[in-house]
């Protein structure tokens, strides 16, 4: 089960960019944190209000890759825990953007989903 988990989150970022079928793992009435949003947002809605206000924000071209690092995973049933480190990666001379993530999951009809996911920028 835990190899079913990692496979969730690697194939979560591999489809970024592909706003339907990331969200496609998520549960659409998700709550999250995110280090750039002061509150607990909850439900897909949200998280395209602050997709929307970080795509306003943006400066420089996307990064270049966006993978998880050093998974972590249990289950219990049809709960799940994924622990890793998100890593952008750019093509110019920035630095790379790490987090620090906690994604809670559920499985339902055999699908694993996210229902809680926090996320702190690492400094």
């Amino acid at each position: 089960m835990s190899d079913e988990l990692a496979t969730t989150i690697t194939d979560l970022y591999r489809s970024l960019g592909d706003r339907s079928a990331f969200d496609a793992h998520l549960h659409p009435d998700l709550t999250f944190w995110e280090s750039d949003a002061d509150d607990l947002l909850s439900g897909l809605p949200a998280l395209d209000g602050l997709r929307d206000r970080r795509a306003t924000r943006a400066t420089g071209p996307a990064p270049v890759s966006v993978a998880p690092e050093h998974l972590r995973t249990d289950a219990w049933g049809d709960t799940g825990l994924v622990r890793y480190v998100l890593r952008a990666r750019f093509a110019d001379d920035r630095p790379d953007e790490c987090f620090r993530v906690t994604d809670v999951l559920r499985r339902e009809d055999g699908s694993w989903r996210i229902v809680h996911h926090h996320a702190e920028a690492v400094r």
